[in-house]
């Protein structure tokens, strides 16, 4: 009895493993009709889940063609619209034509969208070869053969890569890799090195998918350098776009909407304000960017980042760049109103020659 009761426990896991070997292999004999069940399952669930969201988020059949235009009406980010309930999805419109608009180039402040945009128009397009309907009231999507995106920030300290090399080796492999079908997103190009060689490197790459033969892909490209705006008049299938933001006292709306031209802020500081920086490096932040702004220069000519002015009042600009109202004299400020409410479209050609004269004659006073 005592044996029985001490070779229980061995007998029973003897018998535990006999069970579950013999339903292993009943199990095996099934196995390739019970894989084919799985995948009809996840295929059907598949199917169903997108024709659910299609149904319940108004969705629409895109059009597939292969002259290798992209054309979206209303677009929307899939994710990004159900997850965000704390303000209403502003849809956009993208039109890229590749004998016209084959570049969009899109400027805006950080948070207005930009980055949100490139993905959702890649993410349309790769739904609508998957088969799925679209998150938009109307898109035609020339067929796509690769899809790149040079999109955020990373290193890879453990490969000795810094932030800039890794984007570079992006980069890299989209320009060596790109076909005239295939869709680019480019977001921030160059902002991990210093100014002037970031707006190097981001107008060459531009220029090398606008000019070489067999890399003209569609390509969406968002920056801040508001120099690369310059390209839509240098290259004909370059076309700027912006996002709308709407200023008040002192502050930024974020409008959400994409609008032909391009941004010439990049509101940094208001952005930096919204984060919860303190007031006082906020403060010191706008006089700095006014000395750089208005040229103050040391006898050998470098940028007067040190000095303070004596009053942080908010400065006021005119159309010539921001040149402060509150430093000008009454000559100044009066010649800057005139202009201000001149009626340009109310003028006769006579007039303007005659006003043109007359506001040079009092600038050239003012120079003396």
């Amino acid at each position: 009895m005592e044996a029985k009761v001490l070779g229980a426990e061995e007998r029973l896991s003897s018998i535990e493993y006999d069970i579950f070997v013999s339903l292993r292999k009943e199990i095996a004999v099934e196995c390739a009709r019970i894989q084919k069940a799985a995948e009809s399952i996840a295929t059907l669930d598949v199917f169903i889940s997108l024709g659910r969201v299609a149904a319940e988020y108004q969705y629409c059949r895109p059009i597939l063609t292969d002259n290798g235009d992209l054309v979206i009406k209303d677009g929307r980010h899939p994710v990004v619209e159900r997850m965000n309930s704390s303000e209403q999805f502003i849809p956009n419109d993208t039109e890229i034509v590749k004998k016209e608009s084959q570049i969009l180039l899109i400027t805006g402040p950080n948070m207005a969208g930009k980055s949100t945009y490139l993905r959702q128009n890649a993410l349309i397009a790769i739904m609508a070869q998957i088969g799925s309907f679209v998150p938009a009231s109307f898109a035609q999507i020339g067929i796509v053969d690769k899809f790149f995106t040079r999109v955020g920030a990373s290193d890879r300290l453990a490969r000795g890569q810094s932030t800039f090399l890794v984007e570079m080796i992006e980069v890299a492999n989209i320009l060596n890799n790109t076909t005239d079908n295939s869709f680019i997103l480019l977001d921030e190009v160059g902002r991990g090195t210093s100014t002037f060689d970031g707006i190097s490197i981001a107008w060459a790459v531009a220029e090398y998918l606008h000019e070489t033969p067999g890399k003209r892909g569609r390509t969406l490209f968002a920056t801040h350098y508001h120099e690369l705006a310059e390209m839509s008049l240098l290259y004909s299938r370059i076309k700027n776009l912006h996002i709308k933001v709407k200023e008040w006292n002192d502050r930024i709306m974020f409008l959400r909407k994409i609008e032909n031209g391009s941004c010439d802020h990049s509101y940094g500081i208001q952005v930096a304000r919204l984060a919860g920086v303190p007031r006082k490096v906020i403060l010191r932040a706008r006089e700095i960017l006014a000395n750089l702004e208005n040229m103050e220069l040391t006898p050998d000519h470098k940028p007067i980042l040190a000095r303070h002015h004596e009053s942080n009042q908010k400065d006021q600009t005119d159309l010539f760049n921001g040149i402060q109202l509150n430093a000008m004299d009454s000559a100044h400020a009066e010649l800057v109103h005139q202009l201000q409410h001149l009626d340009v479209n109310g003028l006769t050609p006579l007039d303007a020659l005659n006003l043109l004269a007359d506001l040079k004659i009092k600038a050239l006073s003012l120079g003396n």
